[in-house]
């Protein structure tokens, strides 16, 4: 049948089917790897640069601020460059950022580095899935998208493990570059095994009609209730991995930065739950189930908070799974609510998400500095209890849409 079919689009099982997947895979991974690589070695950052825990968890959250606002803006120059150039240039920019990382002297340097990461990795998440819907059948897109999931992450949570490990037997300088050389290696097999957009059209930058489609969500009281989830959801879900690696490594525990980075294996939990509560949701309604997954969540936070390490794991592993299975909810529901300009919406929902994470994240530090483990549960116990406030409402309006 050849390489393509269907007017000229990559058809499901032919080389190039394969070829663009390895390619997709490989961006999810290091998209994630390089935007979550400093989450484990916040502690460090206390130690060496004499920063408050909120202040060093600066060098995530403002990673996550800036590509949630620089994303609303990188669908726009997609439209107007090509895919492959931007996320190529994207991934290529976000790696030698991180490379500088490894060799930074000074706080304001680290800081600096990371929000110009954050912009760097907007180019990549929204115009990814674009490409994969001009180019390919539509039978394949869905397998391709998956791929796209997994290899992210698989990547947010090897990147954790390996941080942790390196800068445990080497430092977090070796990790930075470590991740750094993952994410150019994921950029050379990118460029090779992703062909030239066959049918794009350049459209030219049209930064008004961007913001007349955002501003119009908010007058729609659905979507107003979907962006306040997003806001709590991440930030309530952050502040616990963000200050979880420095309750292990205080006593009672005591642990090793790279035993007390083993808790981030929870992670792949978080795909099980996203495909569990979709499927339920499909069959019970996403507003039952969203509900359903936010007090998963809070179940998993209560666990966590005695002094027992495996109370800790499960609770964490349980947490993980509500988070991803109510962040799977929202993101459908985003295009379900909007009665147009359905992909501002979904854009709209992860601007808000982001920056929720972001802040939250650092506050969390607050929280830790002043009352400890203690302060950051009551912390993301506050938020998502604000997230179930919001769940509830949300059923309420549009039940099964």
């Amino acid at each position: 049948m050849g390489e393509t079919a269907g007017a000229g689009r990559i058809a499901k099982g032919t080389p190039q089917y394969r070829r663009t997947s390895l390619a997709i895979f490989s961006c999810g991974f290091s998209i994630f790897a390089l935007l979550y690589c400093t989450q484990p070695i916040l502690p460090l950052f206390v130690d060496e640069f004499h920063v408050s825990p909120a202040q060093s968890s600066l060098a995530l959250s403002l990673t996550t601020i800036t590509l949630a606002v620089a994303m609303v803006f990188a669908s726009s120059f997609a439209e107007a460059f090509g895919r492959k150039p931007l996320m190529l240039g994207a991934l290529v920019a976000a790696s030698v950022l991180t490379l500088l990382l490894s060799v930074a002297t000074q706080w304001n340097q680290i800081l600096w580095l990371r929000a110009l990461a954050g912009v760097a990795l907007s180019g990549m998440p929204a115009v990814a899935l674009a490409y994969l819907g001009e180019e390919m059948e539509p039978q394949a897109v869905a397998p391709a998208v998956g791929l796209y999931i997994g290899g992210g992450a698989l990547g947010g949570m090897s990147g954790r493990l390996f941080v942790a490990v390196l800068a445990d037997y080497g430092s977090w300088r070796i990790a930075m570059a470590f991740i750094a050389a993952t994410g150019l290696v994921s950029a050379v097999i990118f460029w090779r095994a992703l062909m030239p957009s066959q049918h794009f059209v350049p459209r030219g930058l049209h930064f008004s009609g961007l913001a007349a489609s955002l501003f119009r969500h908010f007058r729609n009281p659905g979507m107003v209730l979907l962006v306040y989830e997003g806001f709590l959801l991440l930030g309530g879900f952050m502040v616990l991995y963000n200050y979880v690696g420095f309750r292990l490594q205080a006593p009672p525990f005591n642990f090793s930065q790279s035993l007390a980075g083993l808790v981030f294996a929870c992670y792949p939990i978080g795909s099980l739950g996203s495909a569990t509560m979709g499927n339920l949701a499909a069959r019970f309604g996403r507003g039952r189930v969203l509900v359903a997954s936010i007090l998963i969540m809070i179940v998993g936070l209560i666990l966590m908070t005695p002094d027992y390490l495996i109370s800790i794991v499960i609770g964490l592993a349980i947490m993980t799974f509500g988070f991803f299975g109510a962040h799977a909810i929202c993101s459908g529901y985003a295009p379900a609510l909007a009665e147009q300009d359905k992909a501002q919406a979904s854009s709209l929902y992860l601007l808000f998400y982001y920056i929720g994470g972001g802040i939250a994240g650092s506050a969390g530090g607050l929280f830790w500095s002043s009352a400890g483990w203690s302060g950051v549960a009551l912390f993301s116990g506050l938020l998502m209890t604000g997230t179930l406030i919001a769940g509830v409402l949300l059923a309420r309006r549009a039940p099964s849409q």
